[in-house]
């Protein structure tokens, strides 16, 4: 049995996925990886292929669907006790995967966030003035994801988000964009089901160096958090 599946969705990381790969592959725990790469155009899938005797399971998509929708696919397919997301960009340091395992195992917990906004010290380049603007929209985000879902969150839309898998695996995922996030926040405050915080390190990237997050999924965000909270 795996201690726990760390869940990779992929588009077009060729700068980025092989040192991510292997600061994945170097955690020392017992560890699943499923792979979705969802259909990458920049040479991201050449990388992947020569790491294939090492990942437990690798899914490709034949059309770009979105971050959501590699996830659902990579729901069935999980075989360990804990569930965690983990972006290809390294915006998130895997190494942190196993502080956010060793409270939840602690403490018993059945889902815990990683916050950017708990650790302000790592929240890294707050400089960019587009990145500054992104944190904004985030603090915006997460007020009307706590006011909407009676929760005090202080980073709603963090990447890092780790489950106990029967309870993620029960989360039927309908959104096949970034609005999967808001999405998974509310279902589990629908089934009454408590979220607990640690901070993490964090360095955002810029639009030159490949985000793929823009205004248009933060209305994107507003509109699913009251869809699954109101129908």
């Amino acid at each position: 049995m795996y201690e726990i599946t760390i869940i990779i969705p992929v588009y077009n990381e060729i700068k980025t996925i092989e040192k991510l790969l292997l600061k994945v592959l170097g955690l020392r725990i017992k560890k699943q990886i499923i792979l979705i790469d969802d259909c990458s155009t920049d040479g991201t899938k050449k990388i992947i292929n020569t790491y294939k005797k090492k990942i437990n399971k690798i899914i490709y998509h034949n059309k770009n669907t979105g971050k959501g929708s590699a996830i659902r696919s990579a729901q069935r397919f999980i075989k360990g006790n804990y569930t965690v997301i983990q972006d290809a960009d390294l915006e998130y340091q895997p190494d942190d995967i196993l502080k956010l395992l060793k409270k939840i195992k602690k403490k018993k917990i059945d889902v815990i966030y990683g916050s950017r906004v708990l650790n302000k010290k790592k929240y890294q380049n707050t400089k960019n003035f587009t990145h500054f603007i992104r944190i904004i929209g985030n603090v915006f985000l997460t007020k009307v994801s706590n006011f909407v879902n009676n929760q005090r969150l202080t980073d709603a839309h963090t990447c890092y988000k780790m489950f106990k898998s029967k309870i993620f695996k029960k989360i039927k995922i309908k959104e096949n964009g970034f609005a999967f996030c808001p999405e998974i926040t509310t279902k589990l405050s629908n089934k009454n089901i408590n979220i607990v915080e640690m901070p993490i390190s964090y360095k955002g990237r810029t639009y030159a160096e490949g985000k793929k997050i823009n205004s248009y999924h933060g209305i994107e965000a507003l509109y699913c958090l009251l869809k699954y909270k109101l129908f």
